[in-house]
């Protein structure tokens, strides 16, 4: 069977889809609260969009969702994974597809396609699980916008998905998943739901970047729908930078998240095995984290964050990963700023600097910070809360970032 282009020619042009990749097996439940291929293992896959699982409000039984990502690296076979990492009961999907976004929620003719799971339409995944997608044939463009639409026929108890996601997406109650039009999609929705990943089939010479952030790598304060965010800055670089294994990207910041303590989301440490480290084709994770503990007020030291950002290095070199660090940016303005918590920032900061653990290192704070008052966001780069970025933030974080240094030798 040969690959023909899908969206090789990237957002606005139709392509062709290629039949689906049949697996020899029936239709699987999941049991295990591992992350379970079910197809067969690609020789080389690259997650090319992620986004980070957390709780989600109850699940809603015979309701669609569509959902519109943007993906970094280019690549054929897709995969997508389905998370109910949140659940405490099964969820059950009977209706799966993919297709490239015209407008809002319509499709451009003849591009959406039905996404198999151990050559089956259904799937059931058990609580805590995740499951990855029979590939499609076909080519993903880079910087191309995937919609995944899914029907989830069966569901109740939490649900998991992303709440930031800084993009428009779609639901409607029923089955609407197959369908091309809009007229049936008559919600919308800033989040994505039970969608955590989405990896191509690339060279073995390409990996890829996860970022591990709050809600500056979420996107706060950037332009919704259009991705501005820093790691979508980083990644149009990536995409046109030769020399460079680096492609894929994909962002697991949630907004509020903390480090050490669970909250907005599992810590950071609690969720690196699931967001970061199990995705396929990394090579880096790039370290941005720590303003959340902070400012807290919650009598966090520099030596408990300095603990846990060990362990999250010691745990991403142990699995052969680079880590690759962001000094953490001033927040004078903002209500919860304090001397005592600018004294365990700049302890931090310096940590992140001379401290010889991270294998790169990115300087945001000197970049972003004011000359003349240097706990301030230089106004130019500052959203208008004293704390995230504005669009020109997040690009001058992702032009400082060295791209050599994202891919180490260990």
């Amino acid at each position: 069977m040969s690959r023909r282009p899908w969206f090789a020619h990237g957002r606005r042009t139709a392509g062709v889809v290629g039949a689906l990749v049949v697996a020899l097996c029936a239709p699987a439940t999941l049991s295990s609260a591992a992350t379970t291929p079910l197809a067969r293992t690609p020789s080389h896959q690259v997650v090319t969009w992620g986004a980070s699982a957390d709780r989600m409000g109850t699940a809603v039984a015979d309701h669609s969702y569509r959902l519109v990502v943007r993906t970094s690296v280019g690549g054929g076979s897709p995969r997508i994974r389905l998370s109910n990492a949140f659940g405490d009961h099964p969820v059950t999907f009977d209706s799966v597809y993919a297709g490239q976004q015209k407008d809002g929620a319509q499709l451009l003719p003849g591009s959406n396609r039905r996404i198999t799971f151990g050559g089956g339409q259904s799937v059931t995944v058990a609580p805590g699980a995740t499951v990855y997608s029979d590939p499609l044939t076909g080519s993903l463009a880079a910087q191309s916008d995937l919609v995944v639409s899914l029907h989830v026929v069966a569901a109740e108890g939490p649900a998991t998905g992303h709440g930031m996601a800084m993009q428009t997406s779609y639901a409607a109650g029923g089955d609407h998943a197959g369908e091309e039009g809009a007229g049936s999609w008559n919600e919308r929705i800033g989040s994505w739901f039970y969608l955590d990943a989405v990896s191509v089939e690339t060279g073995a010479d390409t990996g890829a970047v996860v970022t591990l952030g709050d809600s500056i790598t979420d996107g706060w304060q950037s332009s919704t729908d259009t991705n501005r965010r820093w790691p979508d800055y980083l990644s149009r670089r990536l995409q046109g930078a030769s020399g460079i294994g680096i492609k894929g990207v994909a962002n697991e910041g949630i907004s509020g998240n903390k480090v050490l303590a669970d909250g907005a989301g599992q810590s950071a440490l609690n969720r690196l095995q699931r967001d970061v480290l199990s995705q396929p084709g990394i090579r880096t994770v790039f370290l941005f984290e720590g303003i959340n503990d902070i400012k807290a007020h919650s009598g966090v030291t520099v030596d408990d964050m300095i603990a846990g950002y060990r362990q999250i290095i010691d745990r991403a070199h142990a699995a052969g990963v680079c880590v690759v660090g962001g000094t953490v940016l001033p927040f004078k303005g903002w209500s919860e700023f304090d001397p005592a918590s600018e004294a365990v920032r700049q302890g931090v900061n310096s940590f992140i600097r001379n401290g010889g653990a991270l294998d790169a290192v990115t300087d945001f704070d000197k970049l972003l910070r004011s000359p003349y008052d240097q706990e301030r966001l230089l106004p130019v780069f500052d959203g208008g809360d004293h704390l995230h970025p504005n669009d020109k933030g997040m690009q001058a974080m992702a032009d400082s970032v060295d791209l050599t240094s994202l891919r180490c030798t260990r």
